[in-house]
């Protein structure tokens, strides 16, 4: 497991392709941003929080995973109310902020539509390890190998990444360079930080671009091995048409509620 994927309790959704969880939630994703109505976003979020509990993430591990989703989503939704479109009545004005009630629908419609298209993605990739997914990209969807093996070489130093920015901060402070009074102080120890973790990871990267060019990994026109198949069969199937349903359930339930807007009509 890598350090960006957390330790899960074994499940069903962690035993299926990542190419599949990906299509899962593309696709639930596009559908939700053809149209900005409360139904269509509500009805998916239901839905997808219905499901989620079988992805094999504790309580703890969900909350942490999400927890600036459910920052994000609120926030959106109050600027899109203070300072969107106005339209319908208006319920509270102070100089060149508005709320009306079609700005409070839309607000609540954007709230509800970031937390229904980044839940399922977080989620279920957060059950996924990087090195499968590189498989699945590679072998499924049949994306070039060189892109493959570097997004995640690279995604694999952005973990070592965390623990040297860890290490950096132990052995400046062990210095005695932590030592900074005020904001003036905090923000050149930040800097100073930042610059030498650039220095490292510059390093790092440049040797590591070296040792996967010797041992092959830039060649063209060459079929490559894999040491573990990523095979896409019924299990991954089914996924995908359960993304399809929830979207066409939500499309189905703001049609009928007459709320559903083509955002390019």
């Amino acid at each position: 497991m890598s350090i960006l994927t957390p330790t899960i309790r074994p499940s069903l959704v962690a035993r299926i392709n990542p190419v599949a969880k990906l299509a899962a939630a593309l696709l639930i994703s596009i559908v939700l941003l053809l149209s900005i109505d409360v139904v269509s976003a509500a009805v998916a979020l239901a839905l997808e929080l219905l499901l989620l509990g079988f992805a094999g993430l504790s309580a703890r591990q969900f909350w942490l995973r999400t927890s600036p989703l459910w920052i994000a989503a609120p926030l959106a939704g109050l600027t899109t109310v203070l300072y969107g479109v106005d339209s319908g009545a208006v319920l509270w004005e102070w100089g060149f902020i508005t709320v009306t009630e079609g700005s409070l629908g839309l607000g609540l419609a954007i709230m509800l539509r970031v937390l229904a298209i980044g839940l399922p993605g977080i989620v279920l990739l957060a059950s996924t390890d990087p090195t499968d997914l590189a498989d699945g990209l590679a072998q499924v969807v049949r994306l070039p190998a060189r892109f493959v093996l570097g997004a995640l070489a690279g995604l694999r130093l952005v973990g070592l990444g965390i623990e040297d920015w860890r290490s950096l901060g132990l052995a400046r402070r062990a210095r005695g360079i932590s030592d900074a009074r005020g904001p003036i102080g905090a923000v050149r120890l930040f800097a100073g930080q930042a610059f030498a973790m650039l220095v490292i990871s510059v390093r790092r990267g440049s040797k590591l671009a070296t040792a996967m060019e010797a041992r092959g990994f830039g060649a063209d026109h060459v079929e490559r091995s894999w040491a573990r198949p990523s095979t896409f069969g019924a299990r991954e199937v089914l996924l995908v048409m359960l993304g399809a349903a929830i979207a066409a359930v939500a499309v189905a339930a703001a049609v009928w509620a007459g709320t559903w807007s083509f955002v390019l009509a």
